[in-house]
């Protein structure tokens, strides 16, 4: 499952994953953030927060999520790993490479210096 949490004040998506993330979950995704996004034509930032990366319950998933990703880039400024997990690092180098959102890792722990860089920095 894919906790999202909508801060519409400053414009941030929080996904926190807490078990392998399904096809479903990137439906509620886009269900909470794509009529923000309509409304305001951008979304400032997501941050993905996880202290160990589960991955996807199956290859569709994770297709899923690369279609997400391409519908979605280009409305989301920034993308920040707040993880402990070396997914965080691996994805930003990855991700630089097909997105066009600023992304950074943290520490699982600095979810609030993660806020701060998208919000300000």
């Amino acid at each position: 499952m894919l906790k999202v949490t909508l801060d519409e004040t400053a414009g941030i998506a929080i996904l926190q994953p807490d078990g392998a993330i399904s096809k479903e979950d990137f439906s509620s995704v886009s269900q909470k953030i794509d009529p923000y996004i309509e409304s305001n034509e951008t979304l400032k930032g997501i941050i993905i927060h996880t202290r160990k990366f589960p991955g996807w319950d199956s290859l569709g998933s994770w297709l899923t999520h690369l279609k997400f990703v391409k519908d979605h880039q280009k409305y989301i400024s920034k993308i920040a790993f707040s993880t402990d997990s070396a997914i965080g690092v691996i994805a930003e180098d990855v991700a630089n490479h097909f997105v066009s959102a600023e992304i950074k890792t943290f520490p699982f722990d600095e979810i609030d210096a993660s806020k701060d860089w998208i919000v300000g920095g």
